[in-house]
């Protein structure tokens, strides 16, 4: 037996969705008032599972969507109301309606550690008001800053060319000596592999968006460029490190 009563989350979501995607759905229900009870949500969707056989565990369903909404500070107490009522929170509500909210959320995550401080205080910024093109572009641009500083080379070189001329494999000869932040100590192909990487890049992350409009409509791929560009700048100072040894 069933009733007519809406559950604040669709049976069949709570069957097969992780615990982010209910919470999302969750919180679409509770912005069509302006303040509730969390005994409510609860109540209401016991009585629209009445009679169905994995009733309890599709409230419990809901129970984890709502720790999870709590977690992620999108409903607080209404602290203008009577006790234990909720509302949803000023970020809940710009989240409703936008189908990148949960790609968005988790890659701020992905970035809420410490970074590297060439970009923990303009780059995190730019990233967290959306403008991923540019939050990527000015991560590489400080990695590119950080090798030229990083090996005293001189302005002209730029991207690719300065990262193969910073990281540079001496040849066999000894006519072309190594570059000022290549690790001596190192095998040659591992050198080799350093000197590729930042050129990669450069080549990849960086002269794209110099030359061109890039779009990147993805927040965690443009997160995890940010990351990136956290490992190479780590790499740079490991250099920089040796070379003062």
């Amino acid at each position: 037996m069933t009733t007519n009563t809406a559950a604040p989350v669709p049976a069949d979501a709570l069957r097969t969705l992780p615990t982010p995607e209910l919470g999302m759905l969750l919180l679409a229900d509770l912005v069509k008032e302006p303040f509730f009870l969390p005994q409510n949500i609860f109540a209401r969707a016991r009585m629209a599972f009445r009679g169905v056989p994995d009733a309890e565990e599709l409230v419990e369903r809901i129970g984890e969507a709502w720790a999870w909404l709590q977690s992620k500070a999108l409903v607080s107490v209404a602290t203008s109301r009577p006790s234990d009522n909720h509302r949803v929170t000023k970020e809940g509500r710009e989240l409703i309606g936008d189908p990148a909210a949960l790609r968005k959320m988790e890659a701020a995550e992905r970035l809420a550690g410490p970074l590297h401080p060439d970009l923990d205080g303009h780059v995190r910024t730019i990233f967290n008001l959306g403008e991923y093109e540019t939050a990527c572009f000015a991560a590489m641009k400080a990695v590119e800053v950080a090798v030229r500083n990083a090996a005293g080379l001189e302005n002209s070189l730029v991207g690719v060319n300065l990262m193969r001329a910073a990281f540079r494999v001496a040849n066999p000869q000894k006519t072309s000596p190594a570059g000022p932040l290549t690790d001596q100590g190192a095998e040659g192909g591992e050198q080799d592999a350093m000197t590729n990487l930042f050129a990669a890049a450069m080549g990849a992350f960086k002269n794209p968006p110099s030359h061109r409009t890039v779009v990147f409509d993805d927040a965690i791929e443009a997160a995890e460029i940010v990351q990136f560009a956290d490992l190479l700048l780590r790499l740079v100072e490991r250099a920089k490190a040796r070379g003062a040894a």
